[in-house]
């Protein structure tokens, strides 16, 4: 029942690394519990991306249909041949409803080694249930999400992928009145510090409801 999925995380020497897992409260490198500041309700408001770890997704996590070995082969080739990339600065903004860490501007080079993650490691995805698709809401889907989600297990793929790093679950008006100035006053100007994508990172989840972790860092070496 373990999950794979192929996620950007802050390198462990960034400070953001350490400023968003003491956000979240867990730090997905170490599975360490971490002590949250100091504003009421963040520890409900955090819950959801908690499990997650601090991360963007890439490649969405996936059952294997083959090996975990096999999987991170298919990884490392993808990884050799890309060559690392500058991030643009990241902005805090209220996305869907929960807040999150996205791009300031296009990134090119970021869309397309989404894309790569995507169509690389889909053999080693096992098909999705039908309790996993009703969970998307594919009612809730445009056409093209509904075919993405049966397609490659993940309706925010391609031309609808949209880079995210999450901070919070999705909140009501008073909670998002509360957290965004808390938030925004946290991060500072870390999340607009250059930085360079050298490196991406395979999470893994042990079982159903279990916390994912990183299991390794692969550095790009294209």
């Amino acid at each position: 029942m373990m999950r794979l999925a192929l996620y950007w995380a802050p390198e462990l020497t960034d400070p953001l690394h350490v400023r968003a897992s003491t956000w979240l409260g867990r730090d997905a490198e170490t599975a360490a519990a971490l002590p949250q500041p100091k504003i009421p309700g963040i520890a409900e408001a955090t819950a959801d991306p908690r499990l997650y770890g601090f991360h963007a997704t890439l490649k969405a996590p996936f059952r294997l249909a083959t090996s975990y070995n096999e999987a991170r082969s298919a990884a490392a080739i993808l990884t050799d041949r890309t060559a690392p990339f500058t991030l643009p600065p990241l902005v805090l903004r209220d996305l869907r409803g929960f807040l999150a860490l996205i791009e300031s501007e296009p990134c090119p080079a970021l869309a397309a080694f989404a894309d790569d993650c995507v169509r690389t490691l889909d053999p080693h995805r096992a098909p999705l249930s039908v309790e996993d698709i009703a969970r998307r809401r594919p009612d809730r889907l445009s056409t093209r999400q509904r075919d993405s989600l049966e397609r490659w297990g993940y309706h925010l793929v391609f031309e609808d992928f949209q880079f995210h790093a999450t901070l919070t679950g999705r909140l009501t008006d008073d909670q998002r009145a509360v957290f965004e100035p808390a938030a925004a006053a946290y991060f500072g100007d870390v999340p607009a510090a250059p930085r360079q994508v050298r490196e991406v990172c395979l999470f893994t989840q042990a079982a159903p409801g279990a916390p994912f972790l990183i299991a390794e860092r692969l550095p790009l070496r294209g």
